[in-house]
């Protein structure tokens, strides 16, 4: 450490977290499948999902008496349409705190334009912020460590690096998911290889809640090792995947469909949170 270095680092004055509750009172989630909560199922909730804004939610609402959460993201939407189907309901319910994420379905698509995206992302959080709202942005994750989305990384880090130059200019908070290298691990995604399970959404909870420096007893949780395959077998599970998954993704491209076609918001009215009491938690090892 040089000199100037050593002088700044004993003028900073240490980080204390944050031991007083959190200010905010009304928390609306908007976006896609990511927000909405795809890859964990909730089993107090036959055919629904619970995700990370749920957990964030349920940890934010253990310390304030009056706390409100609605979620209005809905699976496969492009940010076009998130910004035309849920800005206005969002604004309507007036957050103080407001979780932004879309773009990745733009991204994932060949040929798209993160330019492009980041012009309506910028129009949105313009929107989102003019009553005074925090607003929680979102990057994208490094794909580096996935075959199936290597090819992309580079879109991702432009995509990435306009997040947060938006989120500069308007004073949003930046949940770093390029740089949680916890879950750039199979062993954190759903079968589908493209939403997060349980143990994704568990880290990208704390990620956020430690973004917005609200203490919580969230841990991290550990997965079980992945069990030893033969090159057949590797093969066989790729090529069900293919067909599960990768086969009616392509062809709603090509019908011009989308998996969020016939869903609606799972929860969109701002409403008290219930707690999860001890037993409900869903197992997180997978």
């Amino acid at each position: 450490m040089s000199e100037d270095e050593a002088a700044a680092s004993a003028e900073r004055p240490p980080f204390t977290p944050n031991e007083t509750s959190h200010p905010w009172r009304r928390m609306v989630a908007i976006g896609d499948s990511f927000t909405e909560g795809i890859g964990d199922p909730d089993p107090l909730r036959p055919g629904g999902h619970r995700g990370w804004a749920d957990r964030v939610a349920e940890v934010l609402a253990g310390s304030v008496d009056d706390f409100a959460y609605a979620n209005l993201a809905v699976r496969g939407k492009l940010i076009g349409q998130i910004v035309a189907d849920q800005l206005e309901p969002a604004i309507a319910l007036r957050p103080d705190l407001v979780t932004f994420s879309a773009g990745g379905n733009d991204v994932i698509r060949p040929g798209s334009d993160p330019d492009a995206v980041a012009e309506q992302f910028e129009d949105a959080v313009i929107r989102l912020s003019s009553d005074g709202a925090t607003v929680v942005v979102f990057t994208g994750i490094d794909t580096n460590f996935t075959p199936v989305f290597r090819g992309i990384r580079g879109r991702v880090a432009i995509y990435n690096e306009n997040i947060r130059a938006i989120a500069e200019r308007y004073d949003c908070i930046v949940a770093d998911q390029w740089a949680l290298k916890e879950v750039q691990d199979m062993r954190f995604f759903d079968d589908d290889r493209l939403h997060y399970n349980a143990l994704g959404h568990h880290e990208v909870a704390r990620m956020v809640l430690r973004a917005l420096n609200v203490p919580n007893d969230l841990q991290a949780m550990q997965p079980e090792p992945l069990p030893r395959l033969t090159w057949r077998a590797a093969r066989t599970n790729d090529i069900v995947w293919a067909r599960t998954h990768l086969v009616p993704w392509v062809l709603r491209r090509v019908r011009h469909q989308s998996s969020g076609d016939a869903v609606t918001a799972k929860r969109p009215d701002a409403l008290p949170v219930q707690p999860r009491m001890s037993g409900e938690e869903p197992p997180v090892d997978q």
